[in-house]
């Protein structure tokens, strides 16, 4: 049991660069999209995106993905993931 928690731990630590490194870059595909819009759907795109911005600032990068396809889901907008 204990291994299997150490080995859980390795690749959540492993899996994290990698999202730290796609926030951004999916932040900035939904802020485009989103950027000079001015209905209700690239409003709550914006609001979200701020949402997972904020989610990556703390750390929390999986749920920062989770809220930037969110963001792009409210606008129809596909977004383009790193590869992992």
């Amino acid at each position: 049991m204990k291994t299997l928690l150490i080995t859980i731990a390795a690749l959540g630590f492993a899996v994290s660069p990698v999202l730290a490194n796609e926030c951004p870059l999916l932040h900035a595909q939904v802020m485009a999209a989103a950027g000079n819009r001015f209905d209700a759907a690239a409003y709550q795109a914006k609001t979200i995106a701020a949402e997972g911005d904020a989610l990556h600032k703390a750390g929390k990068h999986a749920e920062s993905v989770a809220k930037y396809d969110e963001a792009a889901k409210a606008i129809g907008l596909t977004l383009t993931h790193k590869p992992h």
